[in-house]
């Protein structure tokens, strides 16, 4: 069955126009709700074998949902109206690994030979949680979610390699227990949690202060649950430092029309 419905393309459609148009620039959760909301990671045709095995060895926190053409704008596979050079609220361009700007708009720079890797968020699976009666904690702050660098090394491909980054969710217990069961449903956004309390242990000197997105509070009695993020590639680009490449901003994902529901495995 075709994952893109009616539904879903009008619903991703509308966000998309939104953001070609510049009109709005900020973080998607909660968008089009039901949508599959994609990271992404856009490199030289040069680097993009390099990049795909490094995918395949790190499925938790880069699961490869489409690869496009060199040179091509379009993901017919997620969308039927799609310009990756405009669809997405605001990017980041990386020159020798360091971030040199924040367009909502990458038109000017486009290349023939740059290669879209559209990669699984967890913005997905976090309707799940929702409808489970579970408290997603930054959508309810309306907030960007918490994102960390970790001492985790990702398994190294070719000329990639770098740490693990992980969004945090607090939750109750009993509630973590049932993210994990809801979450391992869905590998190709990312899964199951990769770890659960002690921050520290991960490299994580102070849960109050993310490397990127914002702080959430963390009531008594509650855990933070981490899971792989499709932010990894931009703590692997910086530490690679490769000539050119593009990314999303953190929490600025690209609207699909694919439904979360098609991506859950039974």
């Amino acid at each position: 069955m075709n994952a893109i419905s009616d539904f879903g393309a009008n619903a991703g459609l509308q966000e998309r126009l939104r953001f070609r148009a510049g009109a709005y620039t900020g973080q998607t959760a909660g968008l089009a709700r039901g949508n599959v909301q994609a990271n992404l990671a856009i490199l030289p045709r040069a680097l993009a074998h390099d990049f795909l095995r490094f995918a395949q060895a790190n499925p938790k926190p880069c699961p490869v949902l489409a690869v496009s053409e060199p040179g091509d704008p379009r993901l017919p596979g997620l969308a039927r109206d799609l310009d990756i050079r405009t669809d997405v609220p605001r990017y980041r361009v990386w020159r020798d690994g360091v971030l040199v700007d924040e367009p909502t708009d990458i038109s000017s720079v486009w290349r023939d030979d740059l290669v879209t890797f559209a990669i699984g968020c967890s913005f997905s699976f976090e309707e799940a949680l929702v409808e489970d009666g579970i408290d997603v904690r930054h959508i309810t702050c309306g907030s960007n979610v918490p994102m960390y660098r970790t001492n985790i090394a990702t398994t190294p491909a070719g000329v990639f390699h770098g740490p693990l980054v992980v969004s945090m969710r607090p939750l109750k217990p009993a509630d973590a227990i049932r993210a994990i069961q809801i979450t391992s449903r869905f590998p190709s956004v990312h899964g199951a949690p990769v770890h659960i309390g002690l921050p520290e242990s991960i490299g994580i000197a102070d849960i109050n202060k993310p490397d990127y997105g914002d702080a959430v509070p963390i009531a008594p009695g509650e855990l933070p649950v981490f899971w792989a993020c499709g932010v990894t590639p931009q703590a692997v680009i910086a530490q690679v430092k490769p000539e050119f490449c593009i990314t999303h901003a953190p929490g600025c994902m690209l609207i699909t029309d694919l439904r979360n529901s098609n991506l859950a495995s039974l």
